[in-house]
């Protein structure tokens, strides 16, 4: 059953997104920040079989997957993960909770993302501008993210073709410069089936440290589903446009990561913050790509930044629509038909969170970002598989994907093993920044609750 709504309500968000274009928005998501900026942290916990991680990440994402889209064309609207708990289990609390959680891990993307361009600013022009000046190209790039983003959703994902057409450019350029250097004999292919962990670690913990970091690439899920408002007859078209896009991404992401190990040794990449223009300048110094490709890189993660606080904010917007955040985050411009107060929030949670972690001395910032974003992301996708199962009790009138009754099991147990300290292996700094985000959460939930029972008594007392 099509779920295109013919005449929207100048409160509804417009229609916009077809089958290409949402394959599109999928594929610019996953191929964004993670590849970019932290190949050379996923290579420094594993050595050169840096592909493993990514591989077993997809295989854990493609597993959820199913359950995400068994509820996106179930339940075709903004909001997400937070929608289908707050159908399973009718807490608000727990639906505030889970809300904030997805909205941090696609503002912790995207401050990871503004930092990696940055970065990639700098080095492309030269700059000698230090961690500060870093830092306030950062915060000025969320800026005119958040002008794009106001502009309107149609503004956006067409621009999010542009640049996802220039970052992929930019990724087959590095597979095709890693695979030429491998064939002249400049690389060390053997490289790739090395395992090298650090600080005693066993090749088990080594992957799943890794794996966690990799899956810093998969808010595309929580993305993708954010946007079922705006898509046209999303029942229909998600399924294919998402099993499509994680085929695509995992084959791009296992070929330059070991293009990148056999060009560049590991130690190298674990401390750039452009491992991938090291790739390119290493395969082949000489050659005008190896140049352009710190500009292509700021495409890359400027198209996550983009398409992260896309998210955010429609997120936010959804659930202020479903009473679980203020109204007035729900505002919608007369003209531009987009939730501007939440992406005021969502962008202003974004400039202190990229400044708190810059300023933290020795801090890999994109690393620890990332690694945050995964913790989170990790942990609703645990939730979600089982919410997939709850909901199984709640019958729609309209056809709608399956994801059948063993994968949102296998899903659930995979996604907290990668979430747990002792399993995961990661650094106690990611749950100490998602730690003091969900206690701020907790807090915007409190504010929300008496502001609620407050306008109750309000309207009480002016009928009495």
């Amino acid at each position: 059953m099509s779920t295109t709504v013919q005449n929207e309500a100048p409160d509804e968000l417009k229609r916009v997104i077809g089958p290409r274009l949402l394959l599109l928005f999928i594929v610019g998501d996953i191929l964004g920040t993670g590849v970019y900026a932290l190949t050379g942290q996923v290579a420094g916990e594993v050595g050169g079989a840096a592909w493993l991680p990514f591989l077993v990440a997809f295989a854990v994402a493609t597993v959820t997957a199913f359950s995400y889209l068994e509820l996106v064309t179930k339940y075709p609207r903004a909001a997400g993960a937070a929608l289908y708990v707050h159908k399973a289990f009718g807490i608000h609390s727990l639906t505030f909770l889970v809300c904030f959680v997805v909205t941090c891990s696609g503002i912790t993307s995207a401050s990871a993302a503004a930092r990696a361009f940055a970065a990639n600013l700098v080095e492309g022009f030269g700059l000698g501008v230090g961690n500060t000046g870093v830092l306030l190209v950062a915060m000025a790039f969320l800026l005119l993210v958040a002008a794009v983003n106001l502009r309107g959703v149609s503004e956006s994902v067409r621009l999010n073709v542009v640049l996802t057409v220039v970052e992929l450019t930019g990724l087959l350029t590095v597979i095709g410069l890693g695979a030429w250097a491998i064939a002249g004999g400049d690389a060390d292919f053997s490289r790739v089936v090395v395992f090298e962990t650090q600080e005693g670690k066993s090749v088990l913990l080594a992957v799943s440290t890794a794996t966690s970091l990799a899956f810093f690439a998969m808010v595309g899920f929580e993305d993708s589903v954010n946007m079922a408002e705006e898509t046209k007859d999303p029942s229909r078209i998600f399924p294919r446009a998402l099993l499509t896009g994680l085929g695509l991404t995992a084959v791009v992401y296992v070929l330059v990561s070991i293009c990148a190990v056999a060009v560049v040794p590991v130690g190298v990449l674990r401390e750039s913050e452009t491992p991938l223009v090291e790739v390119a300048q290493t395969a082949a110094p000489g050659f005008p790509m190896a140049d352009l490709l710190p500009f292509i890189s700021m495409v890359a993660v400027a198209n996550s930044a983009l398409i992260n606080m896309l998210m955010a904010s429609r997120l936010v917007y959804g659930m202020s629509r479903h009473g679980v955040l203020p109204p007035s985050l729900g505002a919608v411009h007369p003209g531009r038909r987009t939730p501007w107060a939440a992406i005021g929030l969502t962008t202003a949670i974004a400039l202190g969170l990229v400044g708190y972690v810059s300023l933290a001395p020795g801090s890999p910032v994109v690393a620890v970002l990332g690694g945050t974003t995964s913790l989170l992301l990790l942990t609703v996708f645990c939730v979600v598989n089982v919410v997939v199962l709850v909901l199984r009790r709640d019958h729609v009138a309209h056809r709608h994907f399956s994801a059948g009754p063993v994968l949102p099991v296998v899903g659930a147990v995979s996604c907290a093993y990668l979430v747990l300290p002792w399993t995961s292996g990661r650094a106690l700094e990611q749950y100490r920044i998602a730690g003091v985000l969900v206690a701020v959460g907790v807090v915007l939930w409190v504010v929300t609750h008496v502001w609620q029972r407050r306008s109750v008594r309000s309207v009480d007392v002016r009928r009495g």
